[in-house]
């Protein structure tokens, strides 16, 4: 009689009702809005800062800049049939002259070959002679604020940091989405806040209409 008794106190106990599907999901926005935020928190930060430094490109502070040259000859090696064998070229380069980034842009006639590596907020030039294998490297190398603008624009900084941005995006726009679910169950708030919204939209469309000229 006691087992039936306590099984029945637990049908009617309201804790042991399963939860109706609008908590469960309003539990989910609220867990994926507040570990996605914490998870993306810095490098949201980031892309907000530097999106600052970027709409102003008069700021100095951090802008300092650094050139500097090496100049020196390349072993017989780097060229193969008259042609400029451009991986033994940068494997030298990189053993011998502080050049880092990636290497590109290379150009071959008949008097020069030239090659740039580059990386946020900095580039490196090599001019080489063919007849000699004499080269000269001049190295430009930024500051920290355009070194941190290159990393906001994706500009030279690799397959790997490009991820980071596309995963930035789709985590802003997680964020954005559970904060509008979670603002649906806010009964009191609801209606004022969906118009505070709606304002900002179109406060966003006429200064994009207006900057369009």
């Amino acid at each position: 009689m006691n087992s039936a008794r306590n099984r029945n106190h637990r049908e009617d106990h309201p804790a042991a009702r399963a939860k109706p599907a609008s908590l469960r999901l309003h539990a989910a926005l609220r867990w994926l809005h507040i570990y996605t935020s914490m998870l993306c928190l810095l490098i949201v930060l980031f892309f907000a800062v530097t999106g600052i430094t970027l709409n102003h490109p008069d700021w100095v502070f951090g802008s300092a800049e650094s050139r500097s040259s090496q100049s020196g000859t390349l072993p017989a090696t780097w060229q193969q049939s008259g042609k400029p064998d451009w991986l033994t070229t940068v494997e030298y380069l990189r053993a011998n002259t502080p050049v880092r980034g990636a290497a590109g842009d290379y150009y071959n006639d008949a008097a020069t070959s030239s090659l740039r590596f580059k990386a946020p907020g900095y580039s490196a030039d090599a001019t080489i002679t063919n007849a000699t294998g004499a080269y000269t490297v001049s190295i430009n190398a930024q500051g920290i604020v355009a070194v941190m603008n290159d990393f906001h624009r994706g500009r030279d900084a690799g397959a790997a940091w490009a991820w980071v941005i596309d995963l930035s995006g789709g985590f802003l726009v997680l964020i954005s989405v559970t904060g509008l679910g979670l603002l649906i169950y806010l009964k009191k708030l609801r209606v004022a806040a969906l118009l505070t919204m709606l304002a900002g939209a179109v406060a966003v469309l006429v200064m994009m209409t207006l900057a369009r000229g």
